[in-house]
């Protein structure tokens, strides 16, 4: 089975690690991998990675003095990605499996 939209995932998600940001690229690729993080942003990250749904604004404000806005943005984005790239990736050897 190949996947037709591999090469533009992998585009956009090297795009949101590596690129010019607020944060350091490294901390953009540890919330997309949720490991070696600060220790202040695990629980945010982790629950990014097992239930985005549940992030409240108290787990924002709570970072927010610290990471800001832009900051808190692109860790939150970064580790969307990763999550929804681990989900699919094993969707796919499922897949492929099957």
């Amino acid at each position: 089975m190949t996947d037709r939209h591999a090469e533009l995932r992998d585009a956009v998600l090297a795009q949101v690690l590596t690129s010019p940001g607020e944060t350091d690229p490294a901390l953009r690729q540890a919330a997309a991998n949720n490991a070696g993080l600060p220790e202040e942003l695990r629980a945010l990250v982790e629950k990014v990675h097992a239930h985005a749904y549940k992030v409240t604004d108290a787990d924002l404000a709570r970072l927010q003095s610290t990471y800001g806005d832009d900051k808190l943005f692109e860790i939150v984005v970064s580790a969307a990605l990763g999550a929804s790239r681990k989900r699919l990736m094993a969707g796919l050897d499922a897949l492929a499996k099957a």
